[in-house]
């Protein structure tokens, strides 16, 4: 049986929750109404769809380029629901291994060339021959070939479900062929790293390090003009002074703010600040594959021993929400009936009594890459006192914390997680399967079968009820086994002046703004 898309996909809709501070008198910006000024906290790394993993440098790649895939916005919200960008339709064969997009003819890049198969084929030629973070993404050993100057096909070795929702992510950037024709001697990483090469609505104009970026629209964009003539993405290392920016008027969106900035800034009558429920996820990792952390009993133990509710309170100042095992809730997948631990020390005791192995010592690492993982690690071990255990802390930096992670040297460990595409695939296949042990995703090294057999029946079909089904037959047992101690999903929080309007957050999408569409 074939099956042929027109340019849309339904999922369940993310349910967005806006908390604005009350509205009084009409906002002052000292930013001309054709200019949009963002405040960040650090500049990007680099600028290369095919290099980066980072929501920071996506702010720049996001609107510089197009990708076949897009997510879609309905009722003025952003949802993991996709939608065809540079893709007018799609069909996929029976066995789900042979991909054909047709291409919109409209589309253009910034020196105005056509934005063809050719260009779609070489992109993912390069992505794939680069082997960085993004092409992790996709399938191994996938080919790619322009069919006629409109159509591009791509073959799989393998069925791959969630093929098309890896489409929308930023690795699937498209880009010029001419830059990377006039720099092939690098694979035009050099040039790409500090430009722009794409087809969206805006194009990098300037760089200056450490001080701003600024974008202008691409005049060859076939859609609507978009109401900013220039954005500024400024670099202000300082919270507080982002924060004072923004009061004053020289900001008109300050990002990556701490908890406590927000809470101030709720009382600014000029200023709006949004919350939105999030799928990045803060967990704790249990090492499964050596003593005592490979006991089940003493996992549960721990995951009894956690005290959620205080740490969404206390710690995110009720920003966030406990999470009911890997898949978060506004994930397709998500089980809003399956286990969930709470803090529960007579459970917590009565699961250590079964332990044959008690430790009387636990190691826990962590680094200052996220400020809540501290008061994280002195509730740990803080209550796990109570069961005799004592918490050796370790402050690492991060580099060598990941190190130690992924040669599996720890007991405890902290992390954060964000889904690089909209699928249950990005939490339970990357977290539970036994090939991706360490780094590349099942942190707590994890090991069972069953569930494997499972998270490779779930990609084996397109089938979204009967992927749906195997993900949650999978997360049932895990979360019985206690592979991870799940602890919240963070709210995503950014504060803007209220004469900005239009501004749209996809769950996917974080520290990206939808600059085509906004306004004052």
């Amino acid at each position: 049986m074939k099956m042929t898309h027109t340019a849309s996909l339904h999922f369940r809709p993310l349910i967005l929750v806006i908390a604005m501070a009350a509205i009084s008198a009409p906002a002052f910006s000292a930013v001309p109404k054709d200019m949009l000024v963002i405040g960040k906290a650090a500049d990007p790394q680099t600028l290369d769809p095919a290099v980066t993993i980072d929501n920071n440098d996506w702010t720049v790649t996001y609107p510089a380029y197009q990708r076949l895939i897009k997510y879609k916005t309905e009722n003025g919200k952003g949802s993991t629901d996709i939608e065809g960008d540079l893709a007018q339709s799609w069909q996929t064969s029976s066995d789900g291994k042979v991909w054909t997009f047709k291409l919109r003819k409209d589309a253009a890049f910034d020196d105005g060339s056509s934005v063809n198969a050719e260009a779609v084929k070489l992109s993912f030629e390069r992505l794939m021959r680069i082997k960085q973070g993004p092409s992790e993404a996709f399938p191994s050993g996938l080919k790619v070939e322009a069919v006629d100057p409109y159509t591009v096909r791509f073959t799989l070795s393998e069925p791959f479900a969630p093929f098309l929702y890896t489409l929308a992510n930023d690795g699937a950037s498209v880009i010029n062929p001419a830059v990377l024709k006039s720099h092939d001697s690098d694979d035009a990483r050099g040039y790409l790293a500090e430009h722009t090469a794409g087809s969206g609505a805006f194009m990098l104009q300037s760089w200056q390090k450490g001080q701003q970026l600024v974008l202008v629209p691409n005049p060859h964009y076939p859609g609507e003009k978009p109401s900013f003539k220039r954005i500024s993405v400024k670099i202000i290392s300082e919270s507080s002074a982002r924060r004072l920016q923004l009061t004053k008027g020289d900001l008109d969106i300050a990002d990556s703010l701490p908890v406590d900035q927000f809470a101030a800034l709720k009382k600014q009558a000029d200023v709006a600040v949004y919350d939105y429920p999030a799928l990045r996820v803060t967990y704790l990792y249990l090492n499964n594959s050596k003593a005592p952390l490979n006991q089940p009993d003493l996992r549960r133990a721990v995951s009894w021993a956690t005290d959620y509710k205080g740490m969404v309170t206390g710690i995110l100042g009720g920003n966030g929400k406990q999470m009911r095992g890997p898949i978060p809730e506004g994930m397709w997948g998500y089980d809003s009936g399956a286990m969930q631990y709470s803090f529960d020390m007579t459970k917590a005791k009565a699961a250590m009594e079964k332990v044959t192995d008690k430790p009387k010592t636990l190691s826990f690492l962590y680094s200052d890459n996220d400020p809540n993982w501290e008061p994280i690690a002195l509730s740990t071990q803080a209550n796990l006192q109570a069961l005799g255990i004592n918490v050796k802390l370790e402050k690492l930096a991060n580099a060598t914390m990941r190190e130690r992670i992924g040669k599996g040297d720890y007991d405890i460990a902290i992390g954060n997680w964000s889904p690089d595409f909209a699928d249950p695939y990005m939490f339970m296949n990357y977290w539970f399967e036994s090939d991706k042990k360490g780094l590349p995703g099942n942190r707590s090294f994890y090991m069972n079968p069953k569930v494997d057999a499972l998270l490779k029946k779930a990609i084996s079909t397109t089938d979204q009820a009967e992927r749906t089904k195997d993900y949650q037959a999978a997360q049932k047992i895990v979360i019985n086994e206690a592979a991870y101690v799940y602890l919240f999903q963070k709210n995503y929080q950014v504060a803007m002046n209220k004469d900005v309007k239009g501004f749209v957050f996809n769950p996917m999408l974080e520290q990206i703004f939808n600059i085509a569409d906004m306004h004052k």
